[in-house]
């Protein structure tokens, strides 16, 4: 039987009216400590982002999503969060903030492979 390993994951959510609270699910961040694996798989579809705020700057958001890859990713090209330590950039990403990028409470789960779970979360929870 494969090992069962502990991951954690959170949504990413484009919350274009943080006072309205209306938002879209747009990406997931997973992070397995044990096979140290930290992702973020995410998709900016445009017209369902428009559909609750045609106003939104869709290249900046494109920009600060793609920000959450470089800091997954580590090193320079992430700036000073991504040379933190995989669980310190997870929780960087992860911590409450009110912004038009948002990211859902933590959450745990069991898996046996980290980049299989990440796609199949992707799937159920963004498209």
């Amino acid at each position: 039987m494969p090992e069962q390993l502990l991951f954690e994951y959170a949504i990413l959510r484009v919350m274009p009216r943080v006072e309205r609270e209306e938002f879209i699910n747009v990406g997931v961040i997973l992070y397995c400590a044990k096979r140290k694996f930290l992702e973020v798989k995410f998709v900016c579809d445009a017209q369902r982002i428009s559909a609750i705020c045609g106003s939104l700057d869709q290249e900046e958001l494109k920009h600060h999503l793609n920000s959450f890859s470089l800091i997954a990713r580590g090193g320079k090209a992430g700036g000073p969060i991504g040379q933190l330590d995989l669980p310190s950039r997870f929780r960087w990403m992860t911590a409450t903030r009110s912004t038009v990028v948002q990211t859902s409470k933590v959450h745990p789960g069991l898996c046996t492979d980290p980049a299989e779970t990440l796609d199949k979360l992707y799937h159920q929870m963004v498209l």
